[in-house]
């Protein structure tokens, strides 16, 4: 539980059990994952969104997986078909102690690995968790 700005105590959900499973292979062993998010790239905001409603674009799109740990902060390259949640390789660490928030609105925006990343709102609670977990506070 955490409190949030507005002075409500919020309880975080953990992470999808599927991006738990479909990630743990590409950390060290016995890594445990404290929360997963998924986020999607593009070289502008208007490819995200022709693909959000066409698919047309989907090619210029990047899909990530982020995979937090106590220690590290994971970032998964994934699958185009599985939308993000498959992931097929590590590409990068980011410290443990990196804020990924606050992130707010439908898709929000965050700097991970020099990518604008785009996170939708059903992620936000990952990422908030993770920002509190870390000692960070909104």
């Amino acid at each position: 539980m955490t409190d949030s700005s507005d002075g409500l105590v919020r309880d975080h959900p953990g992470p999808r059990k599927d991006l738990v499973e479909h990630s743990s292979p590409f950390l060290p062993p016995g890594s445990v994952i404290r929360q997963a998010f998924i986020y999607q790239s593009a070289p502008s905001f208007a490819l995200f969104v022709i693909t959000y409603l066409t698919g047309l674009t989907m090619f210029w799109i990047k899909y990530r997986c982020v995979a937090v740990t106590p220690d590290t902060i994971y970032v998964l390259e994934s699958s185009k078909l599985s939308g993000g949640a498959k992931p097929v390789r590590l590409i990068g660490t980011i410290p443990r102690n990196t804020r990924l928030g606050p992130v707010s609105g439908r898709w929000g925006q965050m700097p991970l690995l020099g990518e604008r990343a785009w996170v939708h709102k059903r992620f936000h609670d990952q990422i908030e968790a993770a920002d509190h977990e870390a000692g960070f506070t909104r």
